[in-house]
């Protein structure tokens, strides 16, 4: 018997970055676009033959934006709102809550992506593929317990760095990070983490706050960049630690740094919260209902999916991944 591991895939990231990254010729026998569900079973069916996974997620974000973030943080990614000021470009995270939810009000999605989430989801469906969503939280929180909870080795696939946060060798939890394209991901472990920022996976929360994400309406500590969150973290450990040293005299943080985390002080108070994963809530679903099928168990569903959106030799891979594992 194979040993149990899962792929939690960030639906949203994967199929909006397919929407873009797969030409929109590809259309159905009636002509409308399909290249976001071709290119997200593609990729489903790539991930599967490489790593082999013996069970799958498709993780949602049933709210993009919650309001208890908002709550917390009224700039949390306000200026994705629709009729608010341009997002900054570059940003995958971005990408991702845009489509998340296409028609949700105060949101926007180009078109030809938001009328092809619903045939995701019926595709999905079809297939077997379990989509797992909580009302009032985000794909990211879904993760976040899922990762946590899970009895087995776990690869999150994502385009979104805050999911740093979940990474852990003990458990043996990873990030498949697609920033640069599925094909050339890469395989994020807290050495990774370490080399590229500084600090641990552990710390990354703290990082994060301190650092800001404009793409998430974070503004972080002005004038407190990667590299002096990561000192900051390295002599003092946490943010708790941070804030207690600067407000002691004789410790080694700088007057202009004192003076900028003091500036920031009701910031830093709801930061890690509005930026930490959820870990524990009631998903309402066990490791059995996430085991990845052999075939699609609607296999009549399935063929007149495929039929009638044209989905071809997307579908032939998906099948062939399925039946391979």
């Amino acid at each position: 018997m194979r040993t149990r591991k899962i792929l939690l895939l960030d639906t949203a990231s994967l199929y909006f970055r397919a929407f873009y990254g797969v030409p929109d010729s590809l259309r159905s026998p009636d002509g409308l676009p399909v290249n976001a569900v071709r290119g997200l079973l593609d990729f489903v069916a790539r991930l599967v033959d490489l790593y082999s996974p013996t069970h799958l997620a498709c993780c949602w974000d049933n709210d993009w934006r919650p309001a208890w973030r908002v709550a917390l943080l009224p700039s949390y990614k306000a200026h994705r709102v629709a009729g608010s000021p341009e997002v900054p470009a570059g940003s995958t995270s971005t990408i991702k809550e845009m489509a998340s939810s296409p028609g949700t009000k105060g949101e926007s999605a180009p078109d030809d992506l938001a009328v092809q989430v619903p045939w995701i989801r019926e595709v999905l469906t079809a297939l077997g593929i379990r989509m797992v969503g909580h009302d009032g939280y985000e794909a990211d929180d879904v993760i976040g317990t899922l990762a946590t909870t899970l009895p087995m080795p776990v690869d999150v696939v994502t385009g979104d760095r805050d999911l740093f946060q979940v990474v852990d060798d003990a458990r043996q939890v990873r990030v498949l990070y697609i920033a640069r394209g599925v094909g050339n991901h890469e395989q994020v472990d807290d050495a990774w983490v370490r080399g590229r920022y500084g600090v641990p996976a552990s710390a990354y929360v703290d990082f994060a706050t301190l650092r800001g994400d404009a793409s998430d309406g974070l503004p972080g500590v002005p004038g407190v960049g990667d590299k002096t969150a990561a000192s900051l973290i390295a002599s003092y450990g946490d943010l708790d630690g941070i804030l207690r040293a600067a407000s002691e005299q004789g410790t080694r943080i700088s007057p202009s740094v004192r003076a900028k985390l003091h500036a920031a002080i009701d910031y830093l108070a709801v930061a890690p919260e509005v930026v930490a994963v959820a870990r524990d809530l009631d998903l309402g679903v066990a490791p059995d209902d996430l085991v990845l099928p052999t075939a699609p168990v609607d296999p009549e569903m399935f063929t007149a999916l495929t039929e009638r959106l044209g989905l071809g030799t997307s579908a032939t891979r998906v099948l062939a991944a399925l039946a391979k594992d």
